[in-house]
Order: structure tokens, then C-alpha cells, then sequence
């Protein structure tokens, strides 16, 4: 464990992580099924070079608009680097070998606390393989050994083939279902992952959002809102469709971005829609959106070529951060406070 993560606090939210998992379950399984009865609400209508010391970086806001630390993904042509961003200081926190194939590429991840890795390995032309875990820094590597219902093997291709659930939980896809696994146990988690499909998790795994029977919803755990959502017409042509990427921790936001029309990864996000309404929000700040994120301490980061717009829970500005150069062309994973 390094300077940007903390043990101490890992073991106090690990046991409150693993109960939202399993009551994340059973609302799916009992809850929704009422829900889905209803009638919806009303609807609106590269490459680039790794750092190999840690680097100082230009001074920012950040300090009072995000106190915690961001985590950035990089990948070169042999190995994905991991960057961890926080007040002045650019760190590269590990360096994973591609290997063979498309796998690890695609599917290499960091927990929402930025506590943990997981990826796929897998040969050339492979669509699954072994799923391995390891802390930031790349120690403690282990492999997720076979245990029912998990076969040993998870797919790598698609989109966001592994999905975090808290710090200590990971959803991942075996041919057509969902397994949850248990990472700091190193197995399968007790319940059902559910049979929804497109499923993200809060930061904190209080709230999800997810697809059932062919229509969105979010939920806090109690209360599922089904919702429409349209993407743009001079884009939706593009794309196979979109699916959501990050939830607000109430569950009524969530951020929203294509899926790819390759197997390749595909982790931005372009747009806010409110489930309650099913209206996009309108967000401040100029620019093309390349990514927003709910984190934790109910901050939203909405990330555009210029730079991050910090905003409150309630969409207002709430400070700028000016990325350092050697991460403004990486992609941003996670946030902890």
C-alpha cells in the first residue's frame, strides 16, 4: 500500500460495502419486479507516453475543489500505466504488461476508493481469460481461482466487461451471466448479481443504475425510477447505442456515454440525465463533454479538453482544475477523497 491509499479506512467501510452488495440483490430480485410494472416517467427528449518518475505539476484550485486524489489510466504499446494525481505531485503507481492480445487493454480497472486493480489476461484473438487482482501499485497479484458459480474465466471484450461494486466488489461476465466476485477474498461473493444487464454501481454501492427487460432504471435501493433517455440524433448513428458509466451516491443522476461499434474499451461519458424526469441536466462550462464522475463526497467532475469543471451535488460550479500534462490525454477512472 502507498502514500495515496489508505489500509485503516479499507477495513472500516469493507463490511457496510458487502451488505449494499447483497441488498443490491435482493431489491433487483423483489423490488424492482413491482416497479417494472409501472408505467415509465414522462420522457423529454493514441497512445501516449508513460511518466517514469513522479513528475511535479502545475498548481491548480484543486486543493479546495478536489482535495483527494484522481486516478488515470494510460496504455502504450506493451503496458498500461497507472497515474495517480494528487495536489502538486503526478505519480505513476504501477505498470501492467499488455501481454498478448486485447484483453488486459481492455479491460484493466481501478475500484471507486483507488484501492485496487483488476484486469483479464488473455492470448491473441482470446474474447475471455483469468481474471487477476492486485492493490494500486500493482502488489499482492492474485488470481481468481474457480469456484461456482465462477467457471474461472471472465470475458474481456465488449463494454466495461468488469464493473466495480465498492472497493472490495467486482462484477464480471462469464459467456452471458453476471458473477459477482468477493476481491478481498479472492472468490465468489454470497447472492445473486442479478439478471439485469448494463449494471453500475455508486462510488459508494448504495445505488446502481441498470437495465431490466429492456428499460433503464436507477434506484437508491429503495425506490427504482425507469426512465427514457435519447441520445443525439446527428451522433446516435455512430455508436451501438450508450449505457451509464457513473451514479450519483441518491441515485437519481446518472452520467451517460456511447458504447463503442468495436470490442475495444470505451470508458467516456457525455451527458447527465435525471431519472426522475428523464431530462438531460444542463451542465456549466464550455467545451465538449469527455467524461463525468459522481464520486463519494457527492462532487461531480465533469471533464473536458480544457481542463476539469468541479461541481456541487446540485450542478453548481464549484471550482476548475487545470490537468498536468503528462495525464491530459489518459483516461480518468476514479476519484478518492
Amino acid at each position: 500500500m502507498n502514500a495515496f491509499t489508505s489500509a485503516a479506512s479499507t477495513t472500516r467501510r469493507r463490511g457496510v460495502r458487502h451488505a449494499v452488495a447483497l441488498a443490491a440483490a435482493a431489491i433487483a430480485t423483489v423490488g424492482l419486479s413491482a416497479c417494472a410494472g409501472g408505467s415509465p416517467e414522462p420522457a423529454t427528449s493514441d497512445a501516449p507516453a508513460p511518466v517514469t518518475s513522479a513528475a511535479a505539476v502545475a498548481r491548480s484550485d484543486a486543493p479546495t475543489a478536489l482535495t483527494g486524489t484522481r486516478y488515470y489510466l494510460g496504455l502504450t504499446g506493451q503496458e498500461a500505466v497507472v497515474h495517480a494525481v494528487r495536489g502538486d505531485v503526478d505519480r505513476v503507481t504501477a505498470r501492467i504488461p499488455l501481454g498478448a492480445g486485447d484483453c488486459v487493454r481492455n479491460t484493466i480497472t481501478i475500484s471507486p476508493y483507488g484501492e485496487r486493480l483488476a484486469w483479464v489476461e488473455g492470448g491473441a484473438g482470446k474474447d475471455a481469460g483469468t481474471l487477476v487482482t492486485s492493490m494500486i501499485d500493482g502488489s499482492g497479484k492474485r488470481t481468481v481461482e474457480r469456484k461456482a458459480p465462477f467457471r474461472g474465466t471472465a470475458n474481456c471484450l465488449g463494454s466495461n466487461p468488469l464493473v466495480w461494486n465498492t472497493n472490495d466488489l467486482l462484477m464480471v461476465q462469464q459467456d452471458r451471466q453476471s458473477v459477482l466476485i468477493d476481491v478481498a477474498d479472492n472468490e465468489p461473493a454470497d447472492g445473486d448479481a442479478g439478471n439485469e444487464t448494463l449494471k453500475w454501481w455508486s462510488a459508494d454501492g448504495r445505488s446502481w443504475a441498470a437495465v431490466s427487460e429492456g428499460k433503464p432504471y436507477a434506484t437508491d435501493g429503495s425506490k427504482a425510477h425507469f426512465y427514457r433517455y435519447t441520445p443525439p440524433k446527428a451522433e446516435a448513428a455512430h455508436h451501438d447505442g450508450w449505457r451509464v458509466r457513473s451514479v450519483s451516491t441518491d441515485g437519481r443522476y446518472v452520467a451517460v456515454g456511447w458504447m463503442n461499434t468495436d470490442p475495444s474499451r470505451n470508458d467516456g461519458s457525455f451527458a447527465v440525465v435525471d431519472t426522475t424526469t428523464s431530462k438531460v441536466v444542463d451542465l456549466p462550462g464550455e467545451g465538449d463533454v469527455r467524461s463525468i464522475l459522481f464520486t463519494a463526497e457527492e462532487k461531480v467532475i465533469v471533464r473536458r479538453a480544457g481542463g476539469i469543471t468541479v461541481l456541487d451535488k446540485s450542478f453548481r460550479p464549484a471550482g476548475t482544475i487545470e490537468e498536468p500534462a503528462p495525464v491530459r490525454g489518459l483516461t480518468l477512472l476514479a476519484y478518492a477523497a
